[in-house]
């Protein structure tokens, strides 16, 4: 949509948008990222949006020197110099914030309003949610909250039962889970089930943060706790309006850092840059003003200079916004 209005303001340009899956998987990144990387004519990457993916993609693009703009790789030591198998750096950057922030947002957000909250955390142990799950029991203390129990299973579980075990023995009276919206919607409602945890608060990170999560689980998604970044109609309303005109539906989550990510490229091109090398220099130096109001700009290790976490309740089948998480 972004680069569709780009190319009618400005007629000079035929930018072209090449779309590749990896699937959100290592393995099927490992299996893409190649040719991508090898390609001279792409010039920059709104992506990958998973930081697993990321991980086994950056040694094709670093290669390739070609610019990474992830609306939604969370994990820390992508942007860490001191962890040498994951860092990024020179083209890994991201338009959304670290999960070293986003975990304690979560931790506070979950808990909010319980009284002696008792937390149960658990993760898919996938390279998103293990260290996702480890920001947010440290966090707990700051909020007066006990970590009564933890559990870590693989993402394609189907049976949560011993899971759900776990937690009826631990007294928790909230549940938080760090992995994905399709294991997040199976689980949750296997935890409904049993009308002895009915009670209990079940909240998520931004990987749940998803309306297919609610689809998928349908009316045990009600009240679930989620945090994330801001819809588009939270951040803009008129530009979520137009494109929904345009499309005929919502934008989904992460359209802000999305739209944002490639508008940045965008602006880059539209200043006469078209080579790698080029747009990769552009990138790192310039200040971007945000679809919503924010200004962009990134640290030497690529990250965004400034950012937060939006916390929201599923309420009647729908995603709503409470708000920035101070």
């Amino acid at each position: 949509y972004a680069i569709k209005l780009f190319n009618a303001a400005n007629p000079s340009f035929n930018v072209q948008l090449v779309s590749v899956d990896d699937q959100g998987d290592p393995s099927e990144a490992a299996k893409v990222a190649p040719a991508i990387g090898a390609n001279s004519k792409i010039i920059g990457l709104v992506g990958p949006a998973y930081s697993g993916a990321t991980i086994a993609s950056l040694p094709y693009y670093k290669a390739g020197r070609l610019a990474l703009i992830s609306p939604s790789a969370t994990r820390v030591s992508l942007t860490d110099p001191k962890n040498k198998s994951d860092y990024g750096q020179p083209v890994f950057h991201r338009v959304v914030a670290t999960d070293d922030k986003q975990g304690p947002a979560l931790a506070k957000f979950a808990t909010k309003g319980v009284s002696s909250p008792k937390v149960f955390v658990f993760d898919d142990q996938s390279a998103y949610a293990a260290p996702f799950a480890k920001y947010v029991i440290d966090a707990l203390p700051s909020q007066k909250a006990a970590n009564v129990g933890t559990d870590s299973v693989p993402a394609d579980t189907k049976d949560y039962t011993a899971t759900i075990a776990k937690i009826k023995s631990s007294g928790a009276n909230v549940v938080i889970y760090t992995g994905y919206y399709t294991a997040a919607a199976l689980f949750v409602k296997q935890l409904r089930s049993d009308t002895s945890l009915k009670n209990v608060i079940f909240a998520g990170g931004d990987g749940v943060l998803n309306k297919e999560f609610i689809n998928l689980a349908g009316p045990s998604s009600e009240g679930a706790r989620l945090t994330g970044q801001a819809t588009l109609a939270d951040a803009n309303p008129k530009v979520a309006a137009a494109y929904k005109a345009a499309n005929g539906k919502d934008a989904g989550i992460y359209a802000v850092e999305t739209y944002d990510a490639t508008t940045m490229f965008l602006q880059a091109i539209n200043a006469g840059n078209t080579t790698r090398d080029a747009i990769l220099k552009y990138i790192k130096s310039t200040t971007f003003k945000g679809i919503g109001g924010a200004t962009y700009a990134f640290t030497a290790n690529g990250d965004i200079k400034e950012g937060g976490s939006t916390g929201f309740v599923v309420s009647s089948g729908q995603l709503v916004s409470k708000g920035t998480i101070k």
